[in-house]
């Protein structure tokens, strides 16, 4: 089903003064002249639907500004001087009885941080493994120049892919849900996925770039072999899963690739991510735009624009595991 929630619509910043691949996706719509100057897309066909899982209702939190604890983020973006207020769960619905083309298929969402990150910096700042590295447990996220915060953003746009997925049959888990006061860590985000078995899984976030920069990417887990990881056996299916999400991504909501990183293609891969290097099912993560960016802060920020996003990685997904 659709989201039933209200849109959370907050006023509009002024305006203040990185490992490539190319996509391969499979065409499956006109893509129109606005996205033709994008050449390396094209929207994929199929169903129309880091950086413990419980889930509650899909009323997105509301946030308030404050004061945050400074600290760099797990998927490179730095943080802001303002922060979320906590979230609040609502009641938790038991997944319905699946029925569908994803009957039997579970995916895992990660809403990326956790509305209560900042209040515990000693917690979020402490050191785990990663595979042959190690890095922060979890980090704050980042924000819009008006303050909404990146953690915010994720735990709306996963309760409205959540509900997506649920519509097409699938079991979906969520990583947190606003309902712990900090965290998870990155090794459990991961963790989650791998002992749910999940048959796809992605961890979403928005970017925190410069002014200027634009438009979404989504992270591909580059080869890791050391320590706790392994992503050989991941690799291929995963970039499979980034390009058919990529590709509807453009479609649904009209976004243009990042125009910083990617080359153009909208697909970046790493090996410094935890909730990647760690998973042992096909896994991404997706920055749905810069949130630092006023232009692309106007779209993170409209619930109609959000609902969007949602649908076209929901199709991409869908794609994915109907093959």
């Amino acid at each position: 089903m659709s989201y039933k929630g209200p849109d959370f619509d907050p006023p509009q910043p002024a305006r203040r003064s990185p490992l490539r691949r190319p996509l391969t996706v499979a065409l499956a719509a006109l893509v129109t002249g606005a996205l033709l100057g994008w050449g390396v897309y094209a929207a994929v066909g199929g169903g129309t639907d880091d950086t413990g899982g419980a889930v509650a209702s899909s009323t997105p939190p509301a946030s308030s500004p404050g004061s945050r604890s400074p600290g760099a983020t797990d998927d490179g973006k730095r943080p802001t001087g303002t922060s979320p207020s906590a979230s609040k769960p609502g009641s938790k619905p038991a997944q319905p009885p699946a029925s569908g083309p994803l009957a039997g298929k579970v995916v895992v969402i990660d809403p990326g941080h956790n509305p209560g990150n900042f209040k515990h910096p000693a917690e979020i700042n402490r050191q785990v493994e990663i595979g042959p590295s190690s890095k922060e447990c979890d980090t704050t996220g980042t924000a819009t120049n008006a303050g909404w915060p990146e953690a915010e953003f994720t735990l709306d746009v996963a309760h409205r892919l959540r509900d997506l997925l649920r519509a097409q049959g699938a079991t979906v888990k969520l990583t947190q849900d606003g309902d712990r006061p900090w965290g998870p860590c990155v090794d459990e985000r991961a963790r989650i996925g791998n002992e749910a078995h999940a048959d796809a899984a992605i961890s979403l976030h928005a970017d925190g770039s410069a002014a200027g920069n634009r438009g979404f990417h989504v992270i591909l887990p580059g080869s890791v072999h050391g320590g706790a990881a392994d992503t050989r056996p991941i690799v291929g299916r995963s970039a499979d899963l980034g390009e058919r999400i990529a590709g509807n991504f453009v479609r649904a909501t009209g976004s243009a690739p990042s125009n910083y990183v990617g080359g153009g293609t909208g697909l970046v891969t790493r090996t410094d991510l935890g909730g990647l290097n760690l998973s042992t099912v096909p896994k991404v993560f997706i920055e749905c735009g810069n949130m630092r960016d006023s232009k692309d802060a106007a779209l993170l920020t409209s619930g109609a624009w959000r609902q969007k996003a949602a649908q076209g990685m929901s199709e991409g997904i869908v794609s994915f595991l109907r093959g």
